[in-house]
């Protein structure tokens, strides 16, 4: 096999595997768009289907919100939360990644700090309703993962956030 040959192998691998549909985190929260709803309603795995993590996001919601330079829940997301719990409790054979997010004001420092207690507010919240510690990990982003990107309080809102990203917990 010749260099160009192994180089359009690559090439084609590569392009193969950028064609993957697998989304987590907030990339999961668009897909679908405008115009799927109704399609694969009653199907495994559907957003229908109240086992599934397209359930769990869609219908219990997968994100809680934050004020400015905080880390206490609102009741807003102690209820969404409390749906988390009880969806986890229900499905065992899942774990979560709790992603801490920042808005963009402030240091890459601090952001990081904050986005960490973000996340450990979820995690506790979680384990308090029952959640096994051991079926939950904390990650922090800080300001680095914006979904809105602006100087306006109306995107800022949106990054201050936790995101419960589901995964199917291991075999052992």
């Amino acid at each position: 096999m010749t260099l160009l040959s192994k180089a359009a192998l690559a090439g084609a691998l590569l392009a193969l595997a950028a064609c993957s549909n697998t989304l987590t985190g907030d990339d999961a929260m668009t897909a679908g768009g405008p115009g799927s709803a109704g399609l694969g309603a009653g199907i495994a795995g559907s957003a229908s289907d109240p086992t599934s993590p397209a359930y769990f996001q869609q219908s219990i919601g997968d994100r809680v919100l934050f004020e400015v330079d905080q880390s206490s829940l609102t009741p807003t997301a102690q209820a969404t939360l409390q749906g988390q719990a009880e969806w986890l409790m229900a499905n065992p054979d899942y774990t979560a990644i709790i992603e801490g997010h920042a808005d963009e004001q402030g240091t890459r420092e601090y952001n990081l700090a904050l986005g960490a207690r973000r996340a450990n507010a979820a995690r506790e919240y979680l384990i308090s309703r029952g959640v096994a510690g051991s079926r939950l990990k904390t990650v922090s982003y800080g300001k680095e993962r914006p979904i809105e990107v602006c100087s306006e309080e109306s995107c800022y809102a949106k990054n201050r956030r936790a995101v419960t990203v589901l995964a199917a917990a291991a075999m052992s």
